[in-house]
């Protein structure tokens, strides 16, 4: 009897170490997992990203003869981590093969029937690239031909070399915002001399679609969640610089903003992490590319379609600032 007493005695006394043991894993466990998911993970999602476009416009055309679809700037441009034919700027020409049905016949090519391609753009290039190389390189186009123009530039301007040199004008990551004032106003400068010199390529009369500078950190400076070293200034000196780009847009009628900043908040680092402000319930996933700085096939499709929506404002609706 008493071999049992004590077999009993032991059975209650590990029931509850047991238990105690179980739930320990159980929170370990689903910590381990929480942390992972919201700090961690980026997910990527699949399917159509960013607005939606209408039809509508697409089925007439926008005007007849010669029209350049004309890509300058940096690496968002060139299309750098976008699978075979998924760039923006190739979607923008024309839909691909396996175009998602909410897109199919929304292109340039159903709107200019002697649409051409030219993307001149460069990875890794910087603002002052745009106005040194690119530029230069092209010549004139012929009073006939009409441009649309698409550019992204600035962003190497910020995140070069990613805090491995000391900041300098063209790679200023982890300039403190004092250091930063000389080349923001050159930005600017420089800014307007590329919307002037592109301009002047197109005597036959061009728009210029401008796009704005994302942010990777969704808004937070949390550049170390990026994988980068911290910076301050980081998230100031951008705004600058897109407040630049908007204030020298206004000053040319044929120049129109493209918010890639605002589109791409809350698809960064903090994609999944809905306490946060900028978190979108509608589409919680990751909109960029390995490398950071480039966006992926679901980033590029949103940038397409934010492109197409300002340009259907100009072109099929008429709203051209005067």
């Amino acid at each position: 009897m008493s071999d049992l007493a004590n077999e009993s005695r032991t059975r209650r006394t590990s029931a509850p170490r047991i238990a105690v043991l179980a739930l320990a894993s159980a929170v370990l466990i689903g910590g381990a997992l929480g942390y992972y998911h919201y700090y961690l993970s980026r997910p990527i999602g699949s399917g159509p990203a960013g607005p939606s476009v209408p039809l509508e416009p697409f089925q007439k055309t926008w005007g007849d003869g010669p029209v350049v679809l004309l890509g300058l700037g940096d690496s968002v441009t060139a299309g750098y981590g976008a699978s075979p034919g998924l760039s923006y700027v190739e979607r923008l020409a024309k839909n691909p093969p396996d175009e998602f049905a909410d897109m199919q016949g929304r292109s340039l090519a159903a709107v200019f029937p002697m649409l051409t391609l030219r993307n001149e753009s460069v990875s890794g290039s910087t603002s002052i690239d745009c106005i040194e190389s690119q530029i230069p390189r092209l010549s004139p186009f012929d009073a006939n031909t009409r441009g649309v123009v698409v550019v992204t530039t600035g962003g190497n301007d910020l995140i070069h070399m990613y805090g491995r040199i000391p900041p300098r004008e063209g790679a200023m990551y982890g300039a403190t915002m004092e250091q930063a004032k000389p080349w923001i106003a050159n930005f600017e400068s420089r800014m307007h001399t590329i919307l002037e010199r592109i301009t002047a390529l197109f005597p036959g009369g061009c728009h210029i679609f401008l796009a704005t500078i994302y942010d990777p950190t969704d808004g937070s400076a949390d550049a170390p969640a990026a994988g980068l070293p911290q910076w301050p200034d980081g998230v100031a000196i951008l705004a600058e610089y897109n407040r630049i780009i908007k204030a020298c847009a206004e000053k040319y009628s044929n120049v129109h903003v493209v918010d890639m900043h605002e589109a791409f908040l809350g698809h960064g680092v903090h994609c999944a992490r809905p306490w946060k402000p900028h978190y979108r319930s509608d589409d919680p996933h990751y909109w960029y590319y390995d490398n950071l700085e480039d966006p992926n096939d679901r980033g590029y499709d949103a940038i397409r379609r934010l492109f197409l929506m300002e340009m259907v404002e100009v072109y099929a609706q008429g709203t051209q600032r005067t």
